[in-house]
């Protein structure tokens, strides 16, 4: 039986000079205010894996309250969804992956996030898909107040 899952995650802008998306680190203007590295790509991607195996969501495998995790790569979650996948009998069909905001721009960066992301996963890059879009400057994306990412994932059996 296929699965289909899910994710949302949203954080909000503070003091740095970089994002991180994907596993990718991009230079930017502020940082994300977050207890991890902030990725809001993987987080929303970890909650469609979770959201696929009805495993719960991001928070419930990671509490934002367990001094473990602050700070962390992201990547570490998405490892442990990959592996909570596997355990389960499948594997990943696809991933498709929108970033919600006005800035940095994904578009230069979403190639190296798809290799990092697949790399993670195991997975072929042709299975990863990441693409953008602004709010047309509506909303807490369009006023630069944060970021957003969405997912959607396919779950095939292994």
């Amino acid at each position: 039986m296929m699965r289909i899952g899910s994710g949302f995650d949203v954080h909000a802008f503070g003091a740095g000079d970089h994002v991180v998306l994907g596993g990718v680190r991009i230079a930017c203007t502020r940082g994300m205010l977050a207890h991890s590295d902030g990725d809001v790509v993987i987080h929303a991607l970890c909650d469609a894996i979770f959201g696929a195996l009805a495993l719960g969501d991001i928070g419930q495998h990671f509490p934002p309250t367990d001094e473990r995790w602050r700070d962390a790569d992201s990547r570490e979650f998405l490892r442990h969804a990959a592996s909570l996948m596997a355990q389960q009998g499948y594997a990943l069909g696809n991933a498709d992956i929108t970033v919600i905001g006005e800035a940095p721009k994904v578009a230069p960066h979403a190639l190296a996030m798809r290799e990092c992301l697949a790399a993670t996963l195991g997975v072929e890059i042709s299975r990863i898909s990441v693409k953008a879009t602004t709010t047309e400057k509506l909303g807490f994306t369009g006023r630069g107040e944060g970021l957003a990412a969405q997912a959607t994932v396919l779950l095939t059996p292994a």
